[in-house]
């Protein structure tokens, strides 16, 4: 089915309470959104969950905005997946516990996190807000959140990072040109960043069909596929282009797109200081397995030889639980941070941040699981035969 504003709003409705959203008037002509308004019931009041965050967005957004962020890859499964597994998953819960002190502290990369949720990369930031990845460092610092910012920021990197005031990561893609690339590192690590991510998932960008109906570059023209062979961006990465990067830089690297055992015991071998299991947010490859799915089996490859991060559907703090419950160090979040933006500016992203937060120590209270290291695979409910 396809994935329209109408039904994500619909679908937003769900969530506990109304999404602070223009009146009916503010809907104009358009018949989606005007009966958008009305499936909402209840007075206006604020956003008090991601999903509300989202269904705002879709109204704040433009058009071309919106489908770049929210779109994936081809019929959008993977994108899909990513949430209704974590759905899929039940909880596990112990009772009579202490739960009156919530310690939600993790080490990752060497540093004390006071909370194991971060913000992936994402590019463009300035497509929904003027002040771009500015205000999103902005916001995450206020979190207590960790930004991963990434090559095709708005903002420069000297820039966002004189705003953050948390740890930050950059997101280099290893790049044709090694000095170009060589510079790069060298501008992040001056900047103060503390790691760097490489995507490593993206040899090519995936066939994202709404994107390119509403393709947002002007001044460039869209990819056709009707044409052949299609020229589409291409950033072929191979193991000796890591083992380069890992003499180029002394900054700890993190690879991200891992979703085979195999890989993450390469990479292990390649130097990597932590793995990040991700599919691109659905956005480059369809019909992928979710990365909450996929995660059981790389932590048991990787028997916490080096921290496991996760992004890919991450909606509710019960996700974060699932998440660190089988295996993964630190959560991070990429299209909700987005929306967030676009709602609010910097206070949108903190606020997202913080729902997540809040809703992670609840579910760790009502779980009986008061501390990150009493979470493992018994927070997750296995029918007999699938233990």
């Amino acid at each position: 089915m396809h994935v329209t504003r109408r039904t994500l709003l619909q679908a937003a409705g769900i969530c506990a309470g109304a999404a602070a959203l223009p009146g009916e008037a503010a809907a104009g002509s358009d018949p989606e959104r005007t009966e958008a308004f009305r499936v909402r019931s209840g007075p206006p009041t604020e956003a008090v969950c991601l999903r509300d965050f989202e269904a705002i967005a879709a109204e704040k957004m433009s058009r071309e905005a919106w489908e770049f962020i929210n779109s994936g890859a081809a019929d959008e499964t993977t994108v899909r997946r990513n949430i209704e597994a974590f759905q899929a998953l039940s909880l596990h819960p112990r009772v009579l516990l202490d739960v009156s002190k919530i310690d939600t502290r993790v080490k990752i990369l060497g540093r004390e996190l006071v909370h194991p949720i971060l913000i992936s990369p994402t590019a463009s930031h300035g497509l929904v807000h003027p002040d771009a990845e500015v205000a999103t460092a902005t916001g995450a610092a206020a979190a207590r959140a960790t930004l991963v910012v990434s090559t095709f920021s708005t903002k420069s990197l000297e820039e966002i990072a004189k705003a953050a005031r948390e740890p930050l990561w950059h997101a280099t893609y290893i790049m044709k040109d090694r000095g170009l690339t060589r510079e790069l590192f060298g501008r992040v690590k001056s900047a103060g960043f503390e790691a760097i991510v490489i995507p490593v998932d993206s040899p090519v960008v995936g066939a994202r069909d709404r994107e390119h109906r509403t393709y947002r570059f002007k001044d460039k023209k869209a990819v056709s596929f009707a044409e052949y062979p299609a020229s589409y961006w291409r950033f072929p990465t191979t193991w000796k282009d890591i083992e380069w990067a890992r003499g180029a830089t002394d900054l700890p690297l993190v690879l991200k797109g891992i979703l085979h055992p195999q890989d993450a015991e390469r990479a292990i071998e390649a130097g990597a200081a932590a793995i990040f299991v991700s599919n691109h947010g659905g956005r480059n490859l369809d019909t992928l397995p979710s990365t909450i799915e996929i995660l059981p089996e790389i932590a048991q490859s990787v028997a916490g030889r080096v921290p496991l991060l996760l992004d890919g559907g991450i909606r509710r703090g019960t996700d974060v639980l699932k998440a660190l419950a089988l295996g993964a160090r630190g959560v991070l979040v990429g299209r909700p941070s987005l929306y967030g933006l676009a709602v609010g500016g910097a206070a949108g992203v903190t606020a997202v941040i913080n729902i997540l937060r809040n809703e992670l120590e609840m579910a760790m209270a009502l779980a009986g699981r008061p501390t990150i290291s009493s979470l493992d695979r018994s927070a997750i409910y296995l029918p007999e035969g699938k233990k």
